[in-house]
Protein backbone atom coordinates (compact mmCIF):
# COMPACT_ATOMS: atom_id res chain seq x y z
CA UNK A 1 0.00 0.00 0.00
CA UNK A 2 1.18 3.50 -0.85
CA UNK A 3 2.26 5.62 2.15
CA UNK A 4 2.52 9.39 2.57
CA UNK A 5 6.30 9.59 2.26
CA UNK A 6 6.09 7.94 -1.18
CA UNK A 7 3.73 10.51 -2.69
CA UNK A 8 4.48 13.70 -0.72
CA UNK A 9 6.39 16.71 -1.92
CA UNK A 10 9.48 16.62 0.32
CA UNK A 11 11.30 19.52 1.94
CA UNK A 12 8.31 21.71 2.69
CA UNK A 13 9.33 25.34 3.21
CA UNK A 14 7.88 26.94 6.33
CA UNK A 15 6.89 30.49 7.02
CA UNK A 16 7.87 31.53 10.53
CA UNK A 17 5.01 32.28 12.90
CA UNK A 18 6.60 35.69 13.56
CA UNK A 19 7.06 36.55 9.87
CA UNK A 20 4.58 38.84 8.14
CA UNK A 21 1.80 37.67 5.88
CA UNK A 22 3.41 39.86 3.19
CA UNK A 23 6.60 37.80 3.52
CA UNK A 24 4.50 34.65 3.27
CA UNK A 25 2.83 35.89 0.08
CA UNK A 26 6.24 36.67 -1.45
CA UNK A 27 7.52 33.22 -0.46
CA UNK A 28 4.43 31.57 -1.99
CA UNK A 29 5.03 33.52 -5.20
CA UNK A 30 8.71 32.59 -5.34
CA UNK A 31 7.95 28.90 -4.72
CA UNK A 32 4.87 28.77 -6.94
CA UNK A 33 2.70 27.33 -4.16
CA UNK A 34 -0.69 28.21 -2.67
CA UNK A 35 0.02 27.22 0.93
CA UNK A 36 2.85 27.18 3.44
CA UNK A 37 3.23 25.44 6.77
CA UNK A 38 3.54 27.87 9.68
CA UNK A 39 6.41 26.89 11.96
CA UNK A 40 7.26 28.29 15.36
CA UNK A 41 10.70 29.21 16.66
CA UNK A 42 10.81 25.66 18.07
CA UNK A 43 10.56 24.38 14.45
CA UNK A 44 7.23 22.72 15.28
CA UNK A 45 4.25 23.02 12.99
CA UNK A 46 1.72 25.62 14.16
CA UNK A 47 -0.70 25.51 11.22
CA UNK A 48 -1.08 26.05 7.51
CA UNK A 49 -1.39 29.39 5.72
CA UNK A 50 -3.15 29.45 2.36
CA UNK A 51 -3.42 32.08 -0.32
CA UNK A 52 -7.15 32.14 0.45
CA UNK A 53 -6.41 32.92 4.13
CA UNK A 54 -4.37 35.92 3.00
CA UNK A 55 -7.11 37.22 0.73
CA UNK A 56 -10.08 36.64 3.04
CA UNK A 57 -8.65 37.14 6.54
CA UNK A 58 -6.15 39.88 5.80
CA UNK A 59 -6.83 41.80 2.57
CA UNK A 60 -10.61 41.34 2.61
CA UNK A 61 -10.70 42.40 6.25
CA UNK A 62 -8.79 45.59 5.45
CA UNK A 63 -5.66 44.58 7.37
CA UNK A 64 -2.10 45.42 6.33
CA UNK A 65 -0.31 42.20 5.30
CA UNK A 66 3.01 43.72 6.36
CA UNK A 67 1.68 44.12 9.92
CA UNK A 68 -0.10 40.76 10.38
CA UNK A 69 2.07 37.85 11.52
CA UNK A 70 1.58 34.47 9.88
CA UNK A 71 1.12 32.86 13.30
CA UNK A 72 -1.99 34.98 13.91
CA UNK A 73 -3.71 32.97 11.16
CA UNK A 74 -2.79 29.54 12.55
CA UNK A 75 -6.07 27.99 13.66
CA UNK A 76 -5.70 25.57 16.54
CA UNK A 77 -3.82 22.33 16.05
CA UNK A 78 -2.81 21.61 12.46
CA UNK A 79 -4.30 18.58 10.74
CA UNK A 80 -1.37 16.33 9.78
CA UNK A 81 -0.59 12.86 8.50
CA UNK A 82 2.23 10.55 9.57
CA UNK A 83 4.96 9.81 7.02
CA UNK A 84 4.15 6.09 7.16
CA UNK A 85 0.34 6.44 7.13
CA UNK A 86 -1.22 4.72 4.14
CA UNK A 87 -3.25 6.21 1.33
CA UNK A 88 -6.55 5.18 2.95
CA UNK A 89 -5.65 7.22 6.04
CA UNK A 90 -4.67 10.19 3.84
CA UNK A 91 -8.05 10.00 2.08
CA UNK A 92 -9.95 9.66 5.35
CA UNK A 93 -8.12 12.61 6.95
CA UNK A 94 -8.53 14.90 3.94
CA UNK A 95 -12.21 14.01 3.63
CA UNK A 96 -12.99 14.32 7.34
CA UNK A 97 -11.29 17.70 7.69
CA UNK A 98 -12.13 18.96 4.18
CA UNK A 99 -8.54 19.92 3.42
CA UNK A 100 -6.63 19.76 0.14
CA UNK A 101 -3.15 19.67 1.66
CA UNK A 102 -1.73 17.75 4.61
CA UNK A 103 1.60 18.40 6.29
CA UNK A 104 3.52 15.11 6.62
CA UNK A 105 5.13 14.57 10.02
CA UNK A 106 7.82 12.07 10.98
CA UNK A 107 7.87 12.14 14.77
CA UNK A 108 7.65 15.89 15.40
CA UNK A 109 9.52 16.86 12.24
CA UNK A 110 7.79 18.27 9.16
CA UNK A 111 9.12 16.23 6.21
CA UNK A 112 6.76 17.19 3.39
CA UNK A 113 3.27 18.00 2.15
CA UNK A 114 0.72 15.70 0.54
CA UNK A 115 -1.60 17.62 -1.77
CA UNK A 116 -4.84 16.53 -3.34
CA UNK A 117 -3.00 16.30 -6.69
CA UNK A 118 -0.44 13.89 -5.18
CA UNK A 119 -3.26 11.63 -4.02
CA UNK A 120 -4.96 11.85 -7.42
CA UNK A 121 -1.80 10.67 -9.17
CA UNK A 122 -1.20 7.80 -6.73
CA UNK A 123 -4.64 6.25 -6.28
CA UNK A 124 -7.35 4.63 -8.42
CA UNK A 125 -9.92 6.98 -9.97
CA UNK A 126 -12.97 5.94 -7.85
CA UNK A 127 -11.17 6.78 -4.59
CA UNK A 128 -10.03 10.13 -5.96
CA UNK A 129 -13.60 10.92 -7.01
CA UNK A 130 -14.81 10.13 -3.49
CA UNK A 131 -12.16 12.47 -2.05
CA UNK A 132 -13.10 15.32 -4.38
CA UNK A 133 -16.75 14.91 -3.52
CA UNK A 134 -16.05 14.87 0.24
CA UNK A 135 -13.83 17.96 0.14
CA UNK A 136 -16.13 19.92 -2.15
CA UNK A 137 -19.33 19.19 -0.24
Amino acid sequence: MTVAREIMTPDATCIGANESVLDAAKKMTDLGVGALPICGTDERLKGMLTDRDIVVKVLGAGKDPAQVQAGELAQGEAVTIGADDDAEEILRTMSEHKVRRLPVIDGHTLVGIVAQADVARALPDPKVGDLLEAISA
